[in-house]
């Protein structure tokens, strides 16, 4: 190793604790959290910088990015490090004073390390990505990136399609990452030990191959004269015509994280969270990660039980949340919630959901829950405001199931339920909306009856529906802002303008603006390359943050750009699909037939449901056979005892499995 390189990886902390006492929250910079690793760079060959790309508070709780830090930093020889997005005063400082983007871990800048790894489970951190390029000094786009430049590679929900910034990532990988992450491993590795040959090029090239990680670079768009795609191709020889989805397979082989990260400032979740399953076969037909994560997995409740122990020991949380996509459909969830409070009853430890499905939360679940904790809202998402949305969008539940489960809440002692819908889905009216008033009324009547007391509320919250590749709904129109601002407020008027119960109703809504932005990138291709860097080069940060965000910088950005290709932000939101047109996502293979989503589609239309086929027939959407993966659920039959562990000798340091 040259001297050069040795040089290029200490750490930047004296340059950067200069500049900390100029900034809000600086503890967010300084790294050292319980349960963090440094490794020494010189032992390591494959390093790896993890970046959730938007502020500390949000980034540090994420699961995905805690999950891979402790896969990769197992592994011998291998090290990550993990970045996150520097406020704007920061960043001034930074440019000022020339220090780089650099891992809180160890503080080394971020252009040392070999793969640069960046999860996305938003579009809208798309302009935080070119920030912290440019603060690292990796050139912007690909095609000008060097041998020594990290792999620039995207992950997360969004990196299911990430045509948008196909432009300034070399790779991208969809799907689970614990295996994704060990396999590029270990072909970066290869290549750099045998001298790295053929340059980035060829290492790319090795990870192509695999038919598991995208290289945008080697993939041609050819366009028809109106702007729609007309195809897609490889532009060299040994590159798959599609890239398929990672499925990790029984989960409790990997309980990950089992050392969770303890934050040093307050973040957004102040908790210690375990993974119960992950996929979900209810077929919301608006949810994409209900999509892209089939098929249902689940954790054992005994692999449960043991993550949740050693998380505890590793980071003395007091409240634990239980996380998966509908986490009451967990066919042992009765009998994870009871031994979980009877375990942790002495240390008062609480437990959460993040939400409940209304068909599937009783009482003795939700006593469970508060057993040990404090009686917080209960939330509930019915999505759609009548029977009929309901309906299109495949969330089979019955006003009556909403208001006989609220009844049971507001029974048993609860005062706050929070209700979240959904505005702007296909086929909607305002009338389909302003039954959200309807119900929202009905729930406080109810409550007031069962509960004989006046001081119940019930909150309203809505957000503008996005369509999302790789669902039912990739081909719909989106509404546009005007039209769902006018029909929000219609409905804060009708629930504002009623006497009896219009005070007990909270109502919250994000106006449609931002939902118009995400979807202009949600569904986007390449040729949006350029307004993102136009966006970012005009000063667009933290795109998900409402003091931040700017509709007009993006919209005057568009129409600056886009004229050049012929399209507007209309032709990407407003327009609708039709079954031949080639989307920018197709060549990415999340194991869903597109056949089986376009019926699904017309379904919709039809106002046509659908079952879960985790309880019925398989209904052929094509993941099982094509992603050679299976339903995995119990029950086991096994109970948690809540001594086992409790009173038993200490474990041993080891990561083995406490028996």
């Amino acid at each position: 190793m040259s001297a050069e390189v040795a040089e290029a990886v200490e750490s930047v902390f004296p340059q950067l604790e200069a500049l900390l006492p100029h900034v809000q929250k600086p503890i967010q910079y300084v790294g050292g959290e319980l349960n963090s690793t440094v490794k020494p760079w010189e032992s390591c060959d494959v390093r790896w910088a993890l970046m959730y790309p938007d502020a500390y508070e949000v980034g540090l709780p994420n699961q995905g990015v805690m999950i891979l830090y402790e896969v990769l930093n197992e592994q011998e020889g291998v090290l990550a490090e993990r970045t996150y997005s520097v406020w704007p005063d920061l960043e001034a400082l930074m440019r000022e004073h020339g220090v780089p983007q650099f891992t809180v871990d160890g503080h080394r800048p971020v252009k040392a390390f070999d793969v640069f790894g960046l999860s996305f489970s938003t579009e809208l951190g798309y302009t935080n990505m070119l920030t912290a390029l440019e603060l690292a000094g990796i050139p912007l786009e690909s095609k000008d990136r060097g041998l020594d430049d990290p792999i620039v590679l995207a992950g997360g929900h969004a990196a299911f399609n990430p045509e948008p910034v196909a432009d300034f990532i070399d790779a991208a990988v969809i799907g689970d990452g614990e295996q994704a992450v060990l396999d590029m491993t270990r072909i970066i590795r290869a290549w750099k030990a045998e001298g790295r040959p053929g340059g980035r090029e060829e290492v790319l090239f090795r990870l192509a191959r695999t038919g598991g990680v995208y290289i945008p670079a080697f993939y041609d768009v050819e366009y028809l004269p109106d702007g729609r795609i007309a195809r897609v191709v490889p532009n060299r020889s040994g590159v798959p015509w599609r890239v398929s989805k990672h499925t990790v397979m029984d989960l409790d082989e990997w309980p990950y994280p089992k050392q969770p990260l303890v934050p040093l400032a307050e973040t957004v979740h102040e908790r210690m969270s375990v993974e119960i399953f992950r996929g979900c076969t209810r077929g919301c037909r608006f949810c994409q990660a209900g999509m892209i994560t089939r098929p249902v997995r689940e954790r054992s409740i005994t692999g449960i039980g043991e993550m949740v122990e050693k998380g505890l020991k590793a980071t003395g949380f007091e409240e634990v949340g239980l996380l998966s996509l509908s986490s009451a459909d967990h066919t042992e969830i009765a009998d994870v919630a009871k031994g979980l409070a009877d375990r942790y009853e002495e240390d008062k430890i609480g437990l959460s959901l993040p939400s409940t499905r209304v068909d599937a939360f009783n009482v003795d679940l939700a006593n469970e829950l508060t057993r040990n904790g404090r009686r917080s809202g209960l939330t509930f998402a019915p999505e759609g405001g009548s029977e009929r949305m309901r309906k299109v969008i495949n969330k089979m539940v019955s006003e009556e199931d909403l208001i006989r489960t609220v009844a049971t809440a507001y029974g048993n002692g609860w005062r706050q339920v929070k209700l979240y819908f959904m505005c702007g889905l296909p086929t909607e009216t305002d009338e389909d909306v302003l039954q959200i008033a309807d119900m929202a009324m009905k729930v406080i009547q109810k409550g007031r009856e069962v509960s004989g007391a006046n001081d119940i509320r019930c909150t309203v919250s809505i957000g503008g529906f996005v369509p999302k590749p790789h669902t039912p709904f990739q081909w719909a129109p989106q509404l546009s802002s005007e039209e769902t601002d006018a029909r929000l407020a219609k409905l804060r008027d009708k629930i504002r303008g009623d006497k009896k119960y219009g005070r007990s109703i909270g109502f919250r809504y994000h106006d449609g603006k931002p939902g118009i932005v995400e979807g202009l990138l949600s569904r986007g291709d390449r040729r949006l390359g350029a307004v993102i860097r136009a966006v970012y080069e005009d000063g667009g940060r933290f795109d998900g943050w409402r003091e931040h965000f700017s509709y007009e910088r993006w919209m005057r950005c568009a129409e600056k750009e886009l004229p050049a290709v012929g399209l507007d932000v209309d032709w990407y939101t407003t327009r609708e699909r039709g079954y031949e047109e080639v989307l920018p996502w197709d060549h990415l293979d999340s194991g869903l037939d597109k056949d089986w989503l376009w019926e699904d589609w017309q379904d919709a239309l039809d106002e046509t449901e659908v079952d879960d086929c985790r309880w019925t027939p398989c209904f052929d959407c094509g993941v099982c056979p094509q992603m050679d993966t299976s339903i995995q659920i119990g029950p086991t039959g096994k109970k948690l005892l809540p001594l086992t562990v409790k009173n038993a000798a200490p474990a041993p340091a080891s990561n083995g499995h406490v028996h």
